[in-house]
């Protein structure tokens, strides 16, 4: 990185990032469908069909057309739409098992490299996530994975879905810093662009198995980021010279 101010802080995307939400997803759902026996389902279509809900709900609150809920409100609305969509009436089934499914967003297993990555950046810098996870979400699932965090920031904090600016901006004044201080690690470039036009510095950690092997959705977005690589250790070899 030529000309750029020294990074004081990293901040990251979590689903995706650091986290592999399709097989986790997958792997709660699958006994849960062959309960209602529907074994025609494949879970990692049915992980597929819950993460494409995300966005549409995000945007709803995004757009101000409803007030400001957690994540954890917006995934099981998408699971309860999601059944629906299935031809499964969320009625029909009790709400200890729908909680449970939605929690599977808390169970989520880190990539091989994310431990040790998060681990050896954080002994040179303070790692943030900044994630629309909410609070008891990403702490359940730093707790189980064993990602060491400094700080959970992010949507429930500054109270804004990302990509919209000031989810960026408020990550950084939260850490009294400037925004040209603060580096967004992500595997998704339309988060990365957004990071970029508010004055972030960037790393685009490369994921190609995260939509199962399919190019990511916003695969159009890619620029030349400050920083790319292929996992959380090659980027600790890259800033912890």
């Amino acid at each position: 990185m030529v000309n750029r101010a020294p990074i004081k802080a990293l901040a990251f995307d979590v689903f995706g990032t650091v986290v592999d939400w399709r097989s986790g997803i997958a792997r709660d759902a699958a006994p849960v469908l062959a309960r209602l026996d529907r074994s025609d389902i494949d879970p990692h279509v049915f992980a597929d069909g819950w993460r494409k809900r995300y966005q549409p709900a995000l945007e709803e609150v995004r757009s101000g057309r409803r007030p400001f809920v957690i994540l954890d409100t917006l995934h099981r609305e998408a699971l309860e739409d999601l059944l629906r969509h299935h031809r499964i009436d969320p009625a029909a089934i009790d709400d200890a098992t729908l909680d449970d499914l939605t929690h599977a967003w808390h169970r989520l297993d880190p990539w091989p490299d994310s431990v040790e990555g998060l681990a050896r950046l954080k002994t040179r810098f303070p790692i943030v996530t900044l994630s629309n996870g909410n609070i008891a979400l990403m702490l359940d699932m730093a707790r189980r994975a064993g990602l060491p965090w400094d700080a959970i920031l992010g949507a429930e904090v500054s109270r804004v879905y990302k990509p919209l600016p000031e989810s960026y901006l408020a990550t950084a004044r939260l850490l009294a810093i400037d925004p040209s201080e603060l580096c967004l690690v992500a595997a998704h470039h339309s988060d990365l662009a957004a990071a970029r036009a508010a004055g972030l510095q960037t790393a685009y950690v490369d994921r190609p198995h995260e939509y199962g092997g399919r190019a990511a959705p916003d695969a159009d977005a890619a620029q030349d980021w400050d920083v790319s690589v292929g996992s959380l250790t090659q980027l600790a070899d890259e800033l912890c010279r």
